[in-house]
């Protein structure tokens, strides 16, 4: 078979004036950051030098593995196949992306080793970007010339040595300068079992590259070719999986820019409400604060106000002590040390002065108290345009200028809740504006006085209390209302409860004619009637009464309570409302 040569792959070509020739990611290392060394390709297309790899520290595992591994090379393409088998496997990881590469049987140099880092490596060191090549031969001396025919790297002298030999004198030696501009200039690439042999095959039955010993050898009989006759081939179908992968990278690269930007605008809208909540906040520290200051004043007003009143009263009573004290220490003066004649003289002045004193009226308790309540809960208005809360309350309930308030006060229904409202002042009899007071009512029956009514109290926190209560029985109740333990103003009471109000079942007409068309059969509770035949009411005729009432029961009031007792009288049956 020939081999048909096609500068696909394997070719040697210049590339434009002006390409750049590779750089850092594709000629140096990761780990050590020099230029690769045995660069070995990892099954996540990373590349690494082969010591720098050897340092990691490996894991074990085990794992069930048979036939060829993800991670095959060029060290482990020639092993036979094995059965599935249990056992442990060494694994490093990725210094680049941390995935997870499970090591062939040979280790780190079974791994791929990636010439086409090398062949970068090589045209970064042509460049004089790298450090010097050597010899491919002595691997001594620096490298002068390259052969193209044999792909090799030769010093001065093995040049030489190499035109000297019959089987290479006609090679085409050039200078390493002229290769500057070359994009490959890689060496050949040999056999790893007859490594006399370059790869120039490829087994079609085992996909894998191999050379002219082994295609009479191990890979006899399978089907081969000149890897320049396939390439066309395989290079197609890697192509077509690039074609496949290269719309999730754009989709990767969106999805990435999206988040980019989602994480822009998060951080943003973060620092927007962030300065929301410190501008909330300082303002609504300010507010509380400027309600603080407004509190202590508030409090220091009162303690001037209480002292004031203090001290005059104060000064009023020690005026008074002192008047006293002068009146009763000279009448006792004169009563003991005066004749008859003095007293007798004296007598008028010192009876009007003392009559004066014992009339002047003054208070023998202090005029003001220490009541100063703070009330947190307490809504105080808004302040800054904040609600704020806490007040300050001097005022003191004062059970007897309590007063009860309501319709239900001394009325109820059995089975209806009745109501009532308290209404809480303090010793001047003003309202106390606040809420917070201690509250008990009992609403207690007179025959059951071990049977209290559940009874509840809502406080309205403007100084009033709503209380209700549901009697189950009538009767007469007895209705204790207390604040701060002490009965308010016209507790205790009483409460008549009646039966529960009966509903009218008839209609509130002017008359049964109008009420139901003209029924004649139609009666009414009144006991009017017409003549013609009509046993109901109608106006101006007998026993009609001359007003609107109940055909029911001939109450007037059309918000009363029903008093039919189930007589024959008004066959309500026969009552129907009509529009009047």
């Amino acid at each position: 078979m020939s081999e048909n040569r096609k500068p696909l792959l394997g070719f040697v070509g210049k590339l434009p004036s002006g390409t750049a020739l590779g750089n850092s990611g594709k000629t140096h290392c990761p780990l050590c950051m020099g230029l690769f060394k045995a660069p070995r390709l990892l099954p996540c297309l990373h590349t690494v030098c082969t010591t720098c790899l050897e340092q990691l520290e490996p894991y074990s595992v085990v794992d069930i593995r048979g036939g060829d591994s993800d991670t095959s090379s060029e060290g482990s393409i020639f092993q036979e196949l094995k059965p599935p088998s249990l056992q442990p496997q060494i694994g490093i990881l990725c210094p680049v992306c941390d995935t997870q590469v499970d090591l062939p049987m040979g280790g780190v140099k079974a791994l791929t080793i990636d010439h086409l880092a090398m062949n970068d490596v090589m045209l970064e060191s042509l460049r004089g970007e790298g450090q010097g090549l050597v010899c491919d031969l002595c691997s001594d001396r620096e490298v002068e010339k390259r052969c193209q025919t044999c792909r090799a790297n030769l010093c001065h002298f093995c040049c030489q040595a190499h035109r000297r030999q019959k089987k290479t004198t006609y090679h085409t030696v050039v200078d390493l300068k002229d290769l500057k501009g070359y994009s490959r200039i890689g060496k050949p690439i040999l056999c790893p079992v007859h490594p006399a042999e370059e790869l120039r095959l490829f087994c079609e039955l085992c996909d894998r590259p191999v050379c002219r010993d082994c295609v009479v050898g191990e890979h006899r009989e399978h089907p081969y070719d000149f890897a320049s006759n396939v390439i066309h081939k395989h290079g197609d179908s890697v192509r077509e999986l690039l074609r496949g992968t290269q719309p999730h990278v754009e989709a990767l690269e969106e999805a990435l820019a999206q988040i980019t930007e989602m994480n822009s605008a998060l951080q943003k809208r973060v620092e927007a409400v962030a300065a929301d909540v410190r501008t909330f906040s300082e303002g609504y520290v300010k507010a509380i604060e400027e309600h603080r200051d407004r509190l202590l004043k508030q409090l220091e007003d009162i303690r001037v106000q209480k002292e004031n009143s203090l001290q005059l009263q104060k000064a009023q009573l020690e005026q008074l002590l002192a008047d006293m004290r002068t009146g009763v220490e000279f009448t006792e003066h004169l009563l003991t040390s005066g004749s008859d004649l003095e007293i007798l003289i004296t007598k008028g002045v010192v009876v009007e002065r003392l009559t004066k004193l014992n009339k002047v009226e003054y208070s023998a308790h202090p005029g003001v108290n220490d009541k100063i309540r703070f009330s947190p809960q307490q809504r105080a208005g808004r302040c800054r345009g904040y609600e704020v809360y806490g007040t300050i309350n001097t005022k003191e309930v004062d059970p007897a200028k309590c007063v009860l308030q309501g319709e239900d006060l001394h009325r109820a229904r059995e089975k209806q809740t009745a109501s009532f409202t308290l209404l809480c002042k303090d010793a001047a009899g003003e309202s106390m504006g606040r809420g917070g007071d201690s509250v008990h009512v009992a609403v207690v029956p007179k025959d059951k006085k071990d049977s209290p009514v559940r009874t509840l109290v809502q406080d309205n926190k403007d100084g009033t209390y709503y209380v209700s209560y549901t009697p189950k029985e009538p009767g007469v109740y007895t209705v204790l209302v207390c604040v701060k333990e002490q009965h308010v103003q016209g507790s205790p009471f009483t409460v008549t409860v009646r039966k529960r109000h009966r509903s009218h079942t008839g209609v509130f007409h002017c008359c049964t004619f109008c009420s139901s068309g003209g029924q004649k059969t139609a009666r009414c509770a009144c006991g009017g009637t017409m003549p013609g035949g009509y046993l109901g009411c109608g106006h101006g005729h007998k026993g009609h009464p001359g007003r609107p009432h109940w055909s029911c029961c001939g109450k007037f009031a059309e918000k009363s309570e029903c008093t039919w007792t189930g007589g024959e009288s008004a066959p309500r049956s026969l009552l129907r409302t009509v529009a009047l």
